[in-house]
């Protein structure tokens, strides 16, 4: 026998017709007749499910979870004559309050249902919630209307991606983009054309999950600037864009993301979510209940005997991962981005805490890891891990893989720093990172690593070359936050200088740390930014910074149209040339009789690489005929990187029967060309010998 409720706003009065309900989907679902409320709670007692008017205060009407719509650990109710594209709504949920036990149930507080598809709260950046709202993060209910056509993930192959990082906000805000909706999806989408035109074909978003700038928020004394949670690695509901990312508020973050993300995949360009399922908004013991907490604290998160929370994400709290409940949460939030949003891939944020058992103790084989790499709908999905947690797992190179997952390449970063600024004994460390890291993916290939030398998280590229030490004092917290050890090298001047002989120095190191980048067998990911000297002036950890500092200033893009002319073209190159990404590790093998093994590494003369302690030199060549997957013959490619203060004269390998060496790439001090079109490279007239400047890289075509 269905319940009738009836309640009264200053709208009027509202009947609404309540009956036992479906216990799958999860979450608000709208049906023929009517709309179906659904969650999981293995220890609640009872819940009751509140319905506001669309950005009234108060509640219209709260209906309970009927007793005989509890479907095992499943509380259901449908609701009839539900005007739901008027309505937001959350839940109270009743049973013990007994932290020490785990347990923090509060029926007076109305918490977010987790699969929420749409949260209202935040619908514009920066602006605060109401003042005297009890629960301003609310679920919204929408019918799916958006019409994808024929689109779907693009499936390209791993090792043919190059990433770009960006943030959503931080790519168009600033007033020079120029774009109608800055700091937006909408944003984005107008400066495709800018990303087709450095050639990147994938976009890796920093965190779009729904999440609260305000969260931890204050005020500089000097400035009386607002320091925010700008880049959003604190989720409160993980099916939701974020709301403050749209540029048609309430409610157009659904469509404007779909839209984005069919608009790159016409484009030819992939979408890779940043997304954070080791940790919530919630905090520890001190922190809001907004959501989990209140529904089943005691599953959804990793706790201590006493009750208190495991902080392996450093955050306060840390996501009960491997929990059979949380991972069956997590598949389902995976499959929807896959399914309802085309998504083609994820990184996972401190992905190690996700290889914890409920004690916390890391696990050999953690059935998360396992379960999203061999599920079904996500069998074609990119997953790439980032392979450290905040409580000390640092699992580069030891990643539970499945077969499936890739990893940020931390060795990768920190080898090529140090070679570049020179530093001793890296020459058969940098070898190793060269050709895809077997040294730590011996079974995966060099699709396992995802190369970087620049992330959200430390110094941007130009900033790598222009600061011995961070300078975060503009996060008010003395400068005690971001990492120490940055391994970069200001070139003789900390900071901002005028001085010509420095600043050349800098472009030089930053195009040679984006060379190495591209000759790299593996994935490489770039910033952004990087690409026209974007600088943080010294800050490694821009976390709270919704001003310039995060900003990408469209300006640069003249003032450092050298650098920017030098970034496209590389990454043209790479594109041009197979033989840079091949899926499996080269040998060092002639196994297809072709003349040449497939690589061979040289110093200053052919064949004899030099791998002391004081070596800074290296150089390899790469056989076109051994190119990825048996595609059309590429070129031969002679590749040299001299990171000592002195030039060196190289002794060049013979090229293939009948050809000869163009120069594509040089950046020693007083080239005739630093970089020229890709297929446009000059030929050299000495095909014996080369002169390689200090501090320099050379790629060279044998045509």
């Amino acid at each position: 026998m269905a319940a009738t409720a009836t309640e009264t706003s200053s709208q009027g009065t509202h009947m609404f017709e309540a009956e036992k309900g479906q216990a799958l989907p999860f979450g608000a679902t709208v049906m023929p007749d009517g709309v179906n409320f659904s969650f999981f709670s293995l220890h609640a007692d009872a819940a009751t499910l509140v319905l506001f008017e669309k950005g009234q205060p108060h509640p219209i009407a709260e209906i309970p979870f009927p007793e005989n719509g509890r479907i095992g650990n499943v509380f259901t109710v449908k609701v009839k004559n539900l005007d739901y594209e008027n309505i937001e709504y959350g839940l109270r949920v009743y049973g013990p309050n007994d932290p020490e036990n785990g347990h923090r149930f509060d029926p007076d507080t109305i918490v977010l249902d987790p699969y929420a598809k749409s949260v209202t709260g935040r619908p514009v950046w920066g602006q605060q919630a109401a003042e005297h709202d009890a629960f301003p993060h609310r679920g919204r209910i929408f019918r799916d209307n958006f019409e994808w056509y024929d689109d779907r993930p693009l499936q390209l192959p791993i090792e043919d991606l190059v990433i770009y990082e960006m943030h959503v906000r931080g790519f168009t805000r600033h007033e020079s983009s120029g774009v109608l909706h800055p700091g937006t999806f909408e944003g984005i989408r107008e400066k495709i054309p800018y990303l087709k035109e450095i050639g990147v074909n994938a976009v890796e978003l920093m965190p779009v999950f729904e999440f609260d700038e305000f969260e931890h928020s204050r005020t500089n004394p000097e400035t009386g600037e607002m320091l925010l949670n700008y880049w959003g690695y604190s989720t409160i509901n993980f099916f939701s864009p974020k709301a403050g990312y749209a540029a048609q508020p309430h409610g157009g973050e659904v469509n404007e993301l779909k839209l984005l993300v069919k608009t790159l995949h016409e484009n030819g360009i992939e979408v890779i979510l940043d997304v954070v399922f080791n940790h919530t908004a919630e905090g520890n013991e001190n922190g809001p209940t907004l959501s989990f907490k209140g529904i089943d604290n005691k599953t959804y998160y990793m706790l201590t005997p006493e009750g208190y929370y495991f902080n392996f994400s450093g955050t306060g709290n840390t996501f009960n991962a491997n929990h059979p409940a949380v991972m069956n949460f997590i598949i389902h939030c995976l499959r929807y981005w896959v399914t309802d949003y085309h998504i083609d891939g994820f990184r996972f944020d401190l992905a190690s805490a996700l290889a914890r058992a409920e004690d916390g103790t890391p696990l050999e084989d953690p059935p998360l890891m396992k379960l999203i790499a061999h599920d079904p709908i996500l069998g074609k999905t990119k997953l790439i891990a980032e392979p450290w947690d905040a409580g000390g797992l640092y699992h580069v190179g030891m990643f539970p893989a499945y077969g499936r997952w890739a990893e940020w390449n931390g060795k990768y970063r920190d080898s090529v720093r140090q070679f570049v600024r020179g530093d001793e004994n890296m020459v058969a460390e940098i070898r190793n990172r060269l050709i895809g890291s077997p040294d730590l993916y011996p079974g995966r290939g060099p699709i396992a690593t995802v190369n970087f030398i620049t992330a959200h998280d430390g110094f941007t590229l130009a900033d790598l070359v222009s600061y011995n030490e961070k300078h975060n004092e503009a996060n008010l917290e003395d400068n005690q936050d971001g990492h120490n050890d940055n391994l970069s090298w200001n070139c003789g001047v900390e900071g901002p200088t005028d001085d010509p002989e420095i600043l050349a120095l800098r472009q030089r190191q930053m195009m040679n740390l984006l060379t190495i980048l591209m000759m790299s067998q593996g994935v490489p990911m770039v910033l952004m930014g990087d690409e026209v000297g974007r600088s943080q002036q010294g800050n490694n950890n821009t976390y709270c910074q919704d001003n310039e500092l995060n900003w990408l200033d469209w300006t640069l893009r003249e003032k450092n149209e050298t650098l920017f002319t030098f970034f496209k073209r590389l990454v043209a190159f790479r594109h041009r040339h197979p033989v840079l990404r091949n899926g499996h590790f080269l040998r060092g093998e002639d196994y297809k009789e072709a003349g040449a093994a497939d690589i061979t590494w040289h110093g200053k003369k052919p064949n004899k690489l030099d791998t002391s302690d004081k070596s800074r030199l290296i150089a390899f060549m790469l056989s076109g005929k051994h190119a990825k997957g048996g595609l059309a013959e590429d070129n031969d490619l002679y590749v040299a990187f001299n990171m000592h203060w002195e030039e060196e004269q190289l002794t060049l390998p013979k090229p293939p029967s009948r050809k000869k060496w163009h120069v594509f790439l040089n950046t020693s001090p007083g080239a005739p060309q630093i970089i020229c079109e890709v297929d446009q490279e000059p030929l050299i007239e000495d095909q014996k010998h080369f002169m390689i400047g200090p501090r320099s890289s050379i790629v060279l075509v044998a045509k």
